[in-house]
């Protein structure tokens, strides 16, 4: 039994498939620029309304369904208000213009990131200023930033080394660096419990590395005792880095190759007919 191509590869098809796959890529792009924000709670609570919707619906719950609608046509502006910053933020997002000019724009901001960096870890580690700083990456910190005074201040060196001066309100706890921006100071991560951390390193170390434990943060430690500074990310930790070897990590950690998305579209394509995904 031969298959007929020519009625099922038809352009009525075709433009069907298309659409459904601009539909996945946009849902696909809504959910990573979504990520690390409280909006993401906001897809729980719809699946739940969703599926009471479709269960009032299947069973003839008039009442249950006639209400499920008011949540409906009132939440879509309620969504607006409440989550007006990430509205903002993902216009923001679309209007940075293609992927290629983003990625340049974005390694420029990684580069003056990587130069404060600099600044403040050179200052602190020959005078042997204890410092946390970290990093947010793919993995949303917003658990850890709630816990930190607000700053929401551009990275600068004499900002972060003013932070960490002894005996200053904020020196106690960790920066939290988001967006090229420093987020909050003093902010509590969670502590590591792992018996493979050498005895001689104090709790800023334990608490880089419980952070890498749970996230994909990159954490600079710098040592009050030693001046040595170490960086953790994924797990592991890395001391007694020198200037050569950090700013080394944090070039390869925080710059995006433009030509690292050409291919997104493609590479999302082939996910959804793979049946895999990004993990959010």
């Amino acid at each position: 039994m031969s298959i007929d191509w020519s009625s099922i590869l038809t352009w009525q098809n075709v433009i069907r498939l298309f659409d459904i796959l601009v539909v996945w890529f946009l849902i696909y792009e809504l959910m990573i620029l979504l990520r690390g924000t409280r909006a993401v709670q906001l897809f729980r609570g719809i699946l739940v309304i969703v599926v009471v919707k479709l269960a009032s619906w299947y069973f003839g719950l008039s009442t249950v369904s006639w209400i499920m609608d008011q949540v409906i046509n009132w939440g879509v502006i309620a969504m607006v208000v409440i989550f007006q910053p990430e509205v903002r933020r993902g216009l923001e997002h679309l209007g940075r213009g293609t992927v290629l000019t983003r990625n340049k724009r974005q390694n420029e901001d990684e580069e003056q990131l990587v130069q404060q960096l600099d600044q403040a870890i050179q200052y602190m580690s020959k005078r042997r200023i204890g410092a946390l700083i970290s990093i947010q990456m793919e993995t949303g910190l917003e658990e850890y930033i709630e816990t930190g005074i607000p700053m929401n201040a551009d990275v600068s060196g004499a900002l972060l080394i003013n932070t960490f001066i002894p005996n200053t309100p904020l020196h106690d706890g960790a920066v939290i660096i988001k967006d090229n921006k420093i987020a909050v100071a003093a902010a509590y991560l969670p502590l590591s419990e792992s018996n493979l951390i050498p005895k001689e390193l104090g709790t800023r170390h334990r608490a880089a590395v419980g952070i890498s434990e749970v996230t994909d943060a990159l954490t600079v430690v710098i040592s009050e005792e030693t001046g040595e500074v170490s960086i953790t990310k994924d797990n592991d930790l890395y001391r007694d880095m020198d200037q050569e070897m950090y700013l080394k990590f944090l070039r390869t950690q925080l710059y995006k190759p433009e030509d690292d998305n050409k291919a997104t579209v493609a590479s999302f394509i082939e996910r959804v007919f793979k049946g895999g995904g990004r993990n959010v």
